[in-house]
């Protein structure tokens, strides 16, 4: 279930209006209570209740964000993920009943940015959503345009959020660029899980830290580097990630 309280109810806060977000969810109840609290907040919110509409929602609405239940009627939460990253770049928030860590890690696989057990507030929902709608976050408070960041033959525009290699667009979910950008802002620095997810997913964010490590697999599949020689993307043994100087 979801918990919805008065003293959980988001006060001066700021609505993010226009903002697309599709809920999918079987649970009826719980799909519309999840619905009224993101209007509240200013959302545009557009509901289904099973797989097979909710790859068509997505198609005729193109959300920004979904909320996006693992087990559903018709197509399950990981396929509908699946069929979802072959069009559409949305923040994807999986949400299971399950505990199963095996669950996560799958849906994190198929391309889900973030993930909630039931039960949730949505008051952490909202927060969840508002640290990824935030993103680009702002990096170093000169004002300046960042200029392309080249690493040997990966090219990475951080305001038009493209990246090439070899001369060649690398498509990038908008989890996978941010992780790729924060690294690359600071490439001599090795990040640790939690430095990655204070500056991708928001500093208020709890959970598994090895989303991280999932993100950072996509990434280097992505961009075809291996991890035991790696060209961008390197492990700091018992530390975490930093980008390399390229090939």
């Amino acid at each position: 279930m979801v918990h919805d309280t008065a003293a959980e109810r988001p006060t001066n806060s700021v609505p993010l209006r226009g903002v697309r977000a599709l809920v999918v969810e079987d649970d009826v109840p719980m799909a519309t209570l999840i619905e009224s609290y993101l209007e509240r907040e200013g959302y545009e919110v557009h509901v289904s209740h099973d797989g097979v509409d909710a790859v068509q929602a997505a198609r005729d609405v193109d959300p920004d964000v979904v909320i996006l239940d693992l087990g559903l009627p018709g197509l399950d939460g990981i396929e509908v993920c699946r069929q979802l990253r072959t069009f559409s770049d949305a923040y994807v928030v999986m949400v299971t009943a399950r505990t199963d860590e095996l669950d996560t890690l799958v849906g994190l696989s198929v391309g889900a940015d973030d993930y909630m057990t039931k039960p949730f507030s949505p008051r952490e929902l909202v927060a969840r959503l508002r640290a990824m709608l935030r993103r680009p976050r702002p990096m170093g408070g000169s004002g300046q345009v960042p200029s392309l960041r080249r690493f040997g033959s990966l090219a990475i525009d951080p305001i038009g959020r493209d990246v090439w290699l070899d001369e060649e667009p690398v498509r990038l979910t908008r989890t996978e660029f941010d992780v790729l950008a924060a690294l690359s802002h600071r490439p001599q620095m090795a990040f640790n899980r939690r430095q990655l997810i204070d500056q991708v997913w928001g500093e208020t964010w709890v959970g598994d830290e090895h989303l991280v490590d999932v993100h950072v697999g996509h990434l280097r599949r992505k961009l075809g580097d291996d991890a035991g020689a790696a060209r961008f993307i390197r492990t700091v043994r018992g530390i975490g990630y930093r980008m390399g100087s390229g090939a």
